[in-house]
Order: structure tokens, then C-alpha cells, then sequence
């Protein structure tokens, strides 16, 4: 463990207004400062710093804590590896207690895993120039099939699963990683009779490395029909896929003005060798929350380079609303006489396809195009339907000057009266905000009886009891003398909490309190991001108030005792009503 006079100082030394300001466009509110929330999709900014505390917390979706809590959620790390990692941000050498490890945990070094991942690129990247058939004819298809120059293989480190149920471990295994490691690692995997395989076999390897310059996971893909086509790492504890872009760490050099995202890795090789080398792909996913904000930190524009079939057009669509979420300036790439970028490289020529990434469509011209091709406009039933649909299209776009813009195109096109294309666009707008507005209605509802608690499921069996216990912890958590007050006069206990979870943060405190280490409450050493965003809430929803004074204490702890007691009486009148009930049917 991370002793915790080590923890102290990190945090001391980390301004979490500079910290967070690296990852979100922050603005000054008053004291404290706001922005768009960098774990969920938004448009109004609910993301809120406050320096004072150097604490955050968002109001949309719950996300909240202090610095450590904001990188594990982040950079999604576990807790001593976020301690670490500002650490070494703040230039401070981690000092550890030692510990007796917990029977069965398993606990694995990121600096190891980073080394294994690179030992497996060197040996699949060593494997693809071998003097092996099927690695012959896997260099074939890249050089051959795809066009790649030896230097391009070389730049992105691809490389050849040999076709082997168990080469790759026991290369591995020599190498000094255990099964474990390389199960953690999704580079091996076990089947349910305990016998361990290699988790790529007979597939071209594409490793996916960071911004920071680590491979942290892999893609293989098949050179037949056979399927699945690709296989990609799954999450481990150095990869999150919804967070990683392939070949961002080249991208990033070169796409200050704009980005081009495609769908898949032999796309964005064979832009980057043609010269285009702000090119990025997901991986093996549709585009993610989490992806749009990183690329939103690089570049101003993205130019979504997807495959035109239906499949396509609905996965770039759901990239645009991403996208333009978080600001950016987003174009959709038509790539004509040619089923996808690199196929249109090899044919026409870099130079041409500059010109068709020039040529690239907004969203709006984007689906106009594809609704004027599906309709003959020049038969009345067409026209209304292709009139309406362009409608909904206009209604969609967020500003009223664009709005304007397009009423006239639309107009123009269809030979209609602009006053009677902008009545029903307005038609369209009123009827989607009254249906926006009853379903937030719904989940402010839900929300409030704790319907949708994920964090704190219990929160649903006693509503009135579990806002009473956070009234409770929430005092608290902020103030010292509230704890001794309670502790020290065994005001309240384990037993008054209905909750596991405010069962377990009130059992938390009161260790804390009388083991002389609540000075400093360790939260994020404790408990999850989610429940360190919960307690947090608590913190603020009790900072906003004026009173917070032993009186307010009292009277929350008697308002919890019986909101306690009322459910205890419900639940024991259930219980004497059934009991009545088995003993009529048995007397008949």
C-alpha cells in the first residue's frame, strides 16, 4: 500500500483545477469553475470544479470526487496506480508500506504488462519475416493484397499469428509472464477444462499503442472469409477499448486543423501511407462517448471516412451527434467509384482523394443527398415525402441562423413556401421538446424514488430513509465535530443504516474516527469511482445549505431513527399479515 502521509502530499501538490483543465475546456462560475462533463455525452455544461476543496462533481451523471477519483475514472486506473500517476506528474517518489497480500487477490504491475505487450509485438512482428508458409503468406497479403512497403509494416509494427494453439504461451512463458498475466493481458485465454491456448492464432497482428508510446492491446484479422473477421484485445488492466483510438500516436502530430476517422485498421494504414496521416480508426466499436472527447483534446474538425452501405451511414450518423456534442466540426466523406478510401487510393491516386476529403458534406448535405436520391421529386407522393423528411432533418439542427439557412434551401428545392416550410419545422421541434420534456419528467421521478440507483440499489426499498442517511453522512463527512459528537455519544450505529452501501460509508468513518486517521478521509482508498461520486453529492448537497449546526444534526438523526423504525413497523405488519394469512388456510 501507498503510505498515507504519500497520498497527503499528492494531493497537496495536485491543483485539480490545473489537472482537470488538461482534459476539460473549463470556465469560471463564481468560486468555482464549469464545463462540458468528460464522462458522459452533454451539451449544457453540468461538470462542476471546486478549487476550494479540490474537489468535482457532475449534476448530470453523478461522476464526482477528488483528484484521484477523477484520474481512475479518467485514465481508468485502480487506486494506487492513480496515486502513482500523479505522483509522478507532481515529482514525488511513491514510498509503500509493506502489506500481507489478501488470499486470492491478484494484483498486476502496469510496467510488467506494458513490457509484455511489447515482448508480443516483437514476437508476432518477428514471426511475420519468417521463413513460415502461413507467415509467407500473411507478409503476402500486406505487400502483395494491400500494397504496403516493408517501412510502412515496420512504422505501425504489424506482424503474424503463427497458426499454433500454444507457441506464442510458451514463447511467453519462457520469456518469464505467467498464464495469469497473459489471461489479464487477453493475449491467452483458458478453456473450461483449465487448459490454456493463445488467444490470436493464424491472424495478421495490429498492435494498439497509446499516446504515451505503450502497446496496450491487439488486433488479428483474418486473411480469409472465415470469421469472426477481426478479433481485438478485450478491456485488461492497461486497455480500455471505448478509450483508444488505433494510431493515434501518429495522428496527433498532425491533426491541429482536422482528423479522418474511419472503421478500420487496413484504412487508416493505407492513408497514413499515402501521406494522410491524420487518420485514426476505433477499434473494432462504434465510436464512444469517451473516443469523441479525446479527439475533440487534438484536433477541430473530423471527417468521418465510413463504408457508404446502410451500415455505414447509421454508424456515421451516430459518430456525428458524438461528435458535435463536444464541439467539433464534423464533414462526412463520399468516396465515389470505389468501395472504401484505400480501394480509392490505389485506383485514382492520393491527389484525387485530397480532393474528395476537400469535397466532404456537412451532416445536413450529407442525408439531403441521400433523401433527394431516394425519391423522384417529381411525383406529388414523393415530393411530400421527401419534403417531410427534409423537415425533420431541419428540425434536428440546434441553431436558428442554420435553420433559416436551410427553410430557404428546402424551399428552393421543392418549390414550396418558405413561411409553410418553417410552420412545420416549428410543428416538428414544439412536438420533440414536449416529448423530451415528459420523459425527462419520467426519469426526474424515477431518479428521485431511486429507480434508476445503480450506485446505491438499496436506495429503492426505503426512499425516505436513504435520503435521511445521507442527510446524516454527509455531516458527516464534512464536519469533525459532528463525528465526535456521534461517535463519542453512540448518537447512531451500524444498525440504524438501511442501505449497504451508507452502511458501509458510515462504518468507514467511525473506524476512521476512532483509529485517529479521519483527518484526512481516504475515500478513493475505499470505495468505487461511482460511490466516491456518491459521497461526494452528499458533501455538496449539505455545503449548499446555510445550516449545518448540532441542531441540524440532531434533527437528522431523528428523522433517520424514524424513517428506520416506520419501515421496521411496515415490514413487521407484512410479516403478522401473512402469518395471519397461513394460519387461515391451514385451519381450512
Amino acid at each position: 500500500m501507498i503510505s498515507k502521509e504519500t497520498i497527503e502530499q499528492v494531493l497537496m501538490r495536485t491543483d485539480i483545477e490545473t489537472l482537470i483543465g488538461g482534459y476539460v475546456s473549463l470556465k469560471r462560475a463564481g468560486s468555482n469553475l464549469r464545463g462540458l462533463c468528460p464522462f458522459h455525452s452533454e451539451k449544457s455544461p453540468s461538470f462542476t470544479v471546486y478549487p476550494a476543496d479540490n474537489s468535482f462533481y457532475c449534476f448530470g451523471c453523478g461522476a464526482g470526487g477528488d483528484a484521484i477519483s477523477f484520474i481512475r475514472k479518467r485514465e481508468n486506473l485502480d487506486y494506487p496506480d492513480a496515486v502513482e500517476f500523479l505522483a509522478q506528474r507532481a515529482g514525488i517518489t511513491i514510498i509503500r508500506d509493506e502489506r500481507t497480500p489478501v488470499p486470492g487477490e491478484k494484483k498486476f504491475d502496469r510496467n510488467r504488462m506494458f513490457a509484455m505487450n511489447v515482448d508480443a509485438a516483437k514476437y508476432f512482428n518477428k514471426c511475420l519475416f519468417s521463413d513460415n508458409p502461413d507467415a509467407k503468406a500473411a507478409l503476402s497479403y500486406f505487400t502483395d493484397v494491400r500494397g504496403l512497403s516493408t517501412a510502412t509494416i515496420k512504422h505501425f509494427g504489424l506482424g503474424f499469428a503463427p497458426n499454433s494453439f500454444d507457441q506464442f504461451s510458451k514463447y511467453m512463458l519462457a520469456k518469464g509472464y505467467s498464464y495469469d498475466e497473459l489471461v489479464a493481458g487477453f493475449l491467452c485465454g483458458r478453456s473450461e477444462k483449465g487448459r490454456y491456448f493463445d488467444a490470436f492464432r493464424n491472424r495478421i497482428m495490429f498492435p494498439i499503442i497509446d499516446v504515451s508510446g505503450n502497446v496496450i492491446a491487439f488486433g488479428g484479422r483474418v486473411m480469409d472469409d472465415s470469421k469472426p473477421k477481426y478479433k481485438n484485445s478485450s478491456d485488461t488492466p492497461v486497455f480500455k477499448k471505448s478509450r483508444n483510438l488505433f494510431a493515434l500516436n501518429f495522428a496527433r502530430h498532425h491533426c491541429t486543423e482536422s482528423m479522418i476517422l474511419c472503421e478500420g485498421y487496413m484504412d487508416v494504414i493505407a492513408m497514413h501511407a499515402a501521406g494522410f496521416e491524420n487518420a485514426v480508426a476505433t477499434l473494432g466499436t462504434a465510436i464512444t462517448s469517451e473516443q469523441a472527447r479525446m479527439m475533440s483534446r487534438y484536433t477541430k474538425k473530423v471527417i468521418i471516412s465510413y463504408d457508404a452501405d446502410e451500415a455505414g451511414q447509421k454508424a456515421a450518423m451516430r459518430a456525428v451527434k458524438l461528435l458535435t456534442e463536444v464541439g467539433l466540426d464534423v464533414s462526412i466523406l463520399r468516396v465515389p467509384g470505389a468501395k472504401d478510401p484505400d480501394e480509392y487510393i490505389k485506383k485514382f491516386g492520393a491527389d484525387k482523394f485530397r480532393q474528395v476529403i476537400s469535397d466532404s458534406k456537412s451532416k445536413f448535405d450529407y442525408n439531403l443527398d441521400n433523401i433527394l436520391s431516394k425519391y423522384d421529386i417529381n411525383l406529388a407522393q414523393d415530393k411530400i415525402k421527401a419534403l417531410h423528411e427534409s423537415e425533420k432533418l431541419i428540425s434536428e439542427t440546434y441553431s436558428s441562423a442554420e435553420r433559416d439557412i436551410y427553410i430557404q434551401r428546402i424551399s428552393q428545392i421543392f418549390d414550396v413556401d418558405k413561411k409553410s416550410v418553417k410552420s412545420d419545422v416549428e410543428r416538428i421541434i414544439s412536438r420533440a421538446n414536449s416529448t423530451r420534456r415528459k420523459e425527462e419528467s419520467q426519469k426526474i421521478k424515477q431518479d428521485a424514488v431511486g429507480y434508476s440507483d445503480r450506485v446505491n440499489p438499496d436506495f429503492i426499498k426505503a426512499p425516505a430513509a436513504a435520503k435521511n442517511e445521507e442527510a446524516v453522512l454527509g455531516l458527516l463527512l464534512i464536519y469533525p465535530e459532528h463525528r465526535k459528537r456521534v461517535f463519542d455519544g453512540g448518537l447512531i450505529g451500524e444498525n440504524d443504516f438501511i442501505t449497504e452501501l451508507n452502511r458501509r460509508i458510515f462504518s468507514y468513518i467511525k473506524d476512521a474516527y476512532f483509529n485517529g486517521d479521519d483527518s484526512h478521509l481516504d475515500i478513493d482508498a475505499h470505495f468505487s469511482p461511482d460511490e466516491c461520486g456518491r459521497i461526494t453529492k452528499m458533501k455538496i448537497s449539505r455545503m449548499n445549505l446555510t445550516e449545518n449546526g448540532t441542531e441540524v444534526l440532531l434533527d437528522s438523526i431523528a428523522n433517520l431513527k424514524r424513517s428506520v423504525s416506520k419501515k421496521q413497523n411496515e415490514k413487521n405488519s407484512s410479516l403478522d399479515s401473512l402469518t395471519r394469512l397461513l394460519e387461515q388456510k391451514r385451519k381450512t
